[in-house]
């Protein structure tokens, strides 16, 4: 982040040398509830997200390009609710939120980076159902681990770049006035409610390139989709049919749950913005979807299932 330090030397008292979060609520009685839940969400997200990583690792029925990436759909989920779930647990305890002015980059700059990568993991995952159903024959040779490798680096690439984009315009700008962030985390959308600069630019940024992943990803979701529904419906027994749709079924719920929220978050109209609503929003995809994935395709997938069910014995065996 040399960057940022450069920067805090040529502006001088124009940037901030830390903010404050002001958290969620300021009412005590409220805070060590909502401390309590959140950390016992918070320790769920990395019991199922390590153990769904784990379990494939270790399962050799597991290793195929489905499980491969859920596994970093998993890895994903603990990155961007670890940047912001111990800072914000800390804040419901501590009186005094405050963080360093790199500190609250960094944040921002690992909570962008897997959030940007999950998008396009879970376009990537649509991509691969639709090797599997369209052409099962060549689905081996199509998903080879060459190819799963290159898709992979791509999505990481492409959150590297958009997260570096992001973090690079929004603490360049000014930040001399207040240095009370009405968030829990270092997002963009109160960071430029907070600046004195003019943040036409970063809005324009964060509309076309988060547009576009948003765009492309959602895009490649539902082309993938109709080739399998296409493929699918060519199957001829029910039972082939029902089967090939079940394994779709996980992937698309966890699609519709994070993309919408997404959505709502940062493509709903500026007259209908709150702030408030803003940290509910952004309490649902950084702790609640991290821990719902696993459960949903857990719960809704006989091979993690089986699984899970093999491991038990073996250890209660041993």
């Amino acid at each position: 982040m040399q960057f940022i330090k450069q920067r805090r030397m040529e502006v001088g008292n124009c940037s901030a040398t830390e903010f404050l979060l002001l958290g969620i609520t300021n009412n005590p009685v409220i805070k060590v509830i909502l401390f309590t839940t959140f950390l016992i969400v918070y320790l769920i997200i990395l019991i199922e997200n390590l153990g769904m990583i784990i379990l494939i690792r270790m399962n050799s029925q597991l290793h195929t390009p489905m499980y491969f990436f859920l596994s970093h759909l998993s890895f994903s989920d603990i990155c961007y609710s670890t940047a912001v779930g111990p800072k914000m647990l800390v804040g419901l305890i501590f009186k005094n939120n405050s963080i360093p002015f790199i500190d609250c980059a960094v944040q921002f700059f690992i909570f962008c980076i897997f959030t940007d990568a999950e998008c396009v993991l879970l376009a990537v995952m649509a991509f691969d159902r639709y090797k599997a159903i369209s052409n099962p024959l060549m689905y081996a040779v199509d998903m080879s681990r060459v190819v799963c490798y290159q898709l992979l680096a791509v999505v990481y690439l492409v959150g590297m770049v958009d997260a570096l984009t992001h973090t690079t315009l929004t603490f360049h700008l000014c930040f001399c006035q207040s240095k009370e962030i009405n968030h829990f985390f270092c997002d963009v959308p109160p960071l430029l409610l907070l600046s004195c600069s003019d943040t036409e630019v970063n809005e324009l940024v964060i509309f076309t390139l988060f547009g576009f992943i948003e765009l492309s990803t959602i895009s490649g979701v539902l082309v993938s989709y109709c080739y399998i529904i296409s493929s699918v419906l060519k199957i001829r027994s029910a039972e082939g049919r029902f089967k090939a749709f079940s394994t779709c079924t996980s992937h698309l719920t966890v699609v519709a749950i994070f993309q919408g929220t997404m959505l709502f978050m940062y493509f709903r109209p500026s007259s209908a913005y709150s702030l408030d609503q803003d940290k509910m929003t952004s309490l649902f995809y950084t702790l609640v979807i991290p821990m719902l994935n696993p459960l949903i395709y857990s719960l809704r997938n006989k091979d993690v299932k089986a699984s899970v069910k093999r491991s038990l014995k073996s250890r209660i065996s041993f």
